[in-house]
Parts: C-alpha cells; structure tokens; sequence
C-alpha cells in the first residue's frame, strides 16, 4: 500500500505523544499514591517570620532606659490575606510596600500609626536601639557588624547580645509552602529586652550635663554623688553620631575619644591637696606675704598677679588662688607625705569602670623626681610633671565635701533580667583619706573661694556652691605664639549639705574662671530644679 507523502511522519508524531502521555500519568499517579501514604503532619508545616533582633537594655540609675528608648511600628503582612490599597495607606514607604506587597510572599515593613490586625497583618512595637539625640554617647560606646565595640556596649557584649528571643508570627503552611488562609497564626511579642546592664548615670543630670556642655569644643564633665561615688553623669565634647563613624574618625578634634578617661595638666586645683596636707600636718595657720614671685633655687616662679597678693592666710591663698603661697607652704611640709597624700586622694592611680573603661592614672611625679626643688615647686600648684582625669579630680571633690571620706567612684550598678529589679549590686565603698576636720576646713574654704571672690563667675543665684577653678600651662603654643592653657573647676553643691560634686574640663579653653566657671554654674543652676 501506498502512503501519501507526510503520513509516516504524522504516525510517528503521535506515537511519541501517546508515549510521553503515559508516561505523565504514570508518574502522576505514583505521585498521588506517595501523597496518600504521608501523615497529614508532614504536608503542612510552620512559616515563621521573625521581626526586629532583640538586644538587652542599657538603663540609667532610676531603671530609665537610655537603649530601646524609643519603638517603631513594624509589621508583617501576607499579600493573599490583606487588601493592597488598605494596608498601604499605614506603610512609611508606599513604593517600597508596593514593591513587596506585587513579590506574593510575606513581607515587613514600618508603620506610620496603630492599625487593626487581621489574620494577613501583625504589628509589633519594635524597641529602636539608640534614640535621634542620644544622651551619654560616651558611655554607652557603639556597635560594629551588631556586636558591642565600644563603653557599655562593649564591656557587656555577652549579656546585652544574648540569644534573646525577636518577636515573631507564624502560619500554617500547605506541603507547597503556601500560607494556608483561615487557619490563624501564632504570635509571639517578646520581653526579653526588658534584661540587660543598669548603669549610675541619671539620664537628667546627663542631659542637663550635656546641654551645659554644648559649647565646648573639647573637653569633658563629671557629676557625682559625693558619698556612694555613682557617676550620675559623664559627658565628653565633641559628640559623635554611631551612624557617621567614619566622619568622626577623620575629625582632627577626636570626637571617639572619651576626654573624662584621660589624664592633663591640673593647675590649681591641685592646691586642695597641698592644703590638706598642711592642714593634716598642723601647718595650716602659716601666713604668707605675696609679692608676686619667689625664688626657688635660684629659679624664679611668678604668682598669677605679678604685683602681689600681699599678705594672705591659707583660705585667703585659696581664693585668691596665690601660687606663690603654695609654694612656700611646700616647703614646710613632708614631702613624702606629701606624695603620699595626694596618692590616697587618686593621683597616679586609675579609675576601673568595667571592661575597655578605665581612667587614666596620670602622671603622679616620684619622690626622687620631687627632690628637686624646682619640680616641688610646681607640684604645690598642680603644674610640672603632674596629671590628672576629670574622674580624678571630681574623686578629689568628693573626699573634701564627704568629711574626708574618698568612695570608689562607679559606673556599673548592676545587672536587671526584668527592667525593675537590680541584682548583683556592689556595696559602696570607700577609705578615709584625710580627717573630717581638715575635709570640714576645706570644705569651708571652698565655699569662701566663690563667695569672697566678687569676679567668681562660678557663683549661683539659686543656691550656695564651693569650687576651685584652675588655669593649667600646657607648655604648648597656639598658631599665633599664645600659651595653651586648660581650663577646669571641680566643686560641689548644696554647699551646707554637699550632694553633687561636679566638675568641668575644657581643653585649651584658656582661664578657668571664664571659661569652666560659667558652664559650672549652668550646671548648678538646672540641678536646682531638679530637687
């Protein structure tokens, strides 16, 4: 038999149709017999979406929360069980909800307000871990890659990163993945945030601190509780922002660093710590006549008031913050005593806050190097070799106004797993530096070293201070051949019933008086309010 041309090709054509048809059916029905034999457990199963990691708090003394202070609304919606148009008018970013919402699958976005949830949309409130003006910058410190790089979120890494529990929504899933609709969904909101580090810092006393402070250009300040040594603040200038690390690396002003932990030429407030010890020795009565310089072997140191103070008392001396004074009175006294005085006061010894914090020592020159007299001489007025912190000095403060009592200053308070209790609080501690009586004189001194001086701008109109201001040489000259100088006060407040010692660094800020005096009394001022 003859076939038409093209019929041997149609026949085969259809054979292999018929073929690949059995064989799709075939496998097909070996597919559905698997299925039948598969527990109905194993054909659905659990989508979960998790939303927001979960990090531990950072808190101020009061269990105020200075991370996760502030939320955003996040929310996770399932395209197939929320309408597009609806849901949209709540996203932050409508294109990018759109562009999500257009994927099919389950998505996350931010919310603009509170909504009604539905099956399809679950909304959280999301701590957000620093805040737009984030207060104790320093202290807190920043992260990298999510993990604790720096201050408090360094030191406590492990406990602030645990592997806490995110807030989460899960489906119902049919065997092909699909979110299987009106089956619900299982939400869990997470606490486990509310753990975390409880610091000293007072969040007002910080902010009021940081306020003050604004105008420093570099430098540092210090508040303290005068009898358990909590640092209620710890403010450090110039600021930075975690989200402009690299900017901040470059500035030549070294904003990263924290200006409260290192140590610089102390001036005059140092003349607290001759005056103790001369006070402890016996040789506070000494009267001095000032007539603008001395001669110390053969070198010749000026007074700040190159015509004299004429004659001048100890407290007078401190007022009038006379070097020379101090310098003659130096002479008088044990020297290694005097060593050893300011040593048990904090010189020359570091400040352990926790782990990567740590106050410098400083520079406490030796006995041998103090056997020079022209070296003693400076020492007497805090200049030389000597050096100091910020921590340090407001150290120094709270031995005088604490009748003699120097606490271990403190930063950490302990540790929370719930947000409202402290465990693992240390005892405050502290040793007798000085008498109570020579503290009491001080203390008085102090006081008088504002109210008798008319030009003190460190002097109040809300309560009664005592401080020291202090003009610290640098040996360091400015582009038009000017000295350096820091500026510093350190005192405390209420004056009859000391509380607060406070004290403020500026560096190269010039005279202390006008520089660190007015700041101090800002300080003051604001605190008043707050009792």
């Amino acid at each position: 038999m003859v076939r038409k041309r093209g019929e041997h090709g149609v026949i085969v054509l259809i054979a292999a149709f018929f073929i690949s048809f059995t064989v799709i059916t075939a496998n097909y029905y070996r597919i559905a017999l698997e299925q039948k034999n598969v527990p109905a457990a194993q054909q659905s199963r659990i989508f979960t979406y998790e939303v927001g990691r979960c990090q531990g708090t950072i808190y101020d003394t009061k269990m105020r929360p200075l991370t996760n202070a502030e939320t955003k609304l996040k929310a996770v919606a399932v395209p197939d069980m929320t309408d597009r148009e609806i849901t949209a008018e709540y996203a932050v970013d409508r294109d990018k909800f759109y562009e999500e919402y257009d994927k099919g699958l389950p998505f996350e976005f931010e919310y603009t307000s509170s909504a009604y949830e539905s099956d399809g949309l679950t909304i959280f409130k999301v701590p957000q871990r620093y805040s737009e003006r984030q207060t104790a910058r320093h202290v807190i410190g920043y992260l990298s890659d999510n993990e604790g790089a720096d201050g408090v979120e360094y030191a406590y890494n492990s406990i602030l990163r645990a592997d806490h529990a995110n807030n989460s929504v899960s489906y119902e899933t049919d065997g092909f993945g699909r979110i299987l609709t009106g089956n619900g969904k299982s939400v869990f909101r997470t606490n486990s945030y509310k753990c975390g580090v409880v610091l000293t810092i007072d969040k007002d006393i910080q902010k009021i601190c940081e306020d003050c402070g604004k105008g420093i250009k570099t430098g540092a300040i210090v508040c303290a509780d005068i009898k358990s040594g909590d640092i209620l603040a710890m403010a450090s200038f110039p600021n930075y922002s975690p989200e402009k690390l690299d900017e901040a690396m470059e500035n030549k002003d070294c904003p990263l660093i924290n200006r409260a932990l290192y140590s610089y030429s102390v001036g005059s407030v140092f003349k607290l710590v001759t005056a103790a010890e001369a006070l402890e020795e016996g040789a506070g009565d000494i009267v001095y006549d000032c007539c603008g310089s001395t001669d110390v072997d053969g070198k010749v140191f000026n007074c700040h008031k190159l015509d004299g103070h004429g004659t001048q008392t100890m407290s007078e001396a401190l007022t009038n913050s006379c070097n020379t004074y101090f310098i003659e009175l130096s002479q008088c006294l044990d020297l290694e005593k005097l060593r050893e005085r300011a040593y048990s006061l904090g010189f020359g010894r570091e400040n352990y806050l926790c782990t990567g914090m740590i106050g410098s020592a400083g520079v406490l020159p030796t006995e041998k190097e103090l056997s020079i007299p022209a070296e003693r001489a400076n020492f007497s007025f805090g200049q030389g070799k000597l050096s100091a912190t910020p921590l340090q000095i407001t150290q120094l403060t709270c031995s005088i106004a604490n009748g003699g009592k120097k606490p271990v200053l403190r930063l950490i308070k302990g540790l929370t797993v719930d947000g409202e209790t402290v465990g693992n609080e240390k005892k405050v501690r502290y040793s007798q530096v000085m008498s109570k009586d020579t503290a009491e004189q001080l203390r008085k001194m102090m006081i008088l070293a504002v109210r008798e001086n008319e030009n003190s701008k460190a002097k109040t109109k809300k309560m009664s201070v005592g401080a020291k201001t202090s003009t610290a040489q640098t040996g360091k000259t400015d582009a038009k051949g000017e000295e350096l100088c820091h500026a510093w006060i350190t005192g405390f407040f209420p004056a009859r019933k000391p509380k607060y010692a406070v004290t403020v660094f500026i560096e190269n800020g010039g005279y202390g008086n006008d520089a660190a005096a007015p700041v101090f009394r800002m300080i003051a001022d604001r605190m008043s309010e707050l009792d």
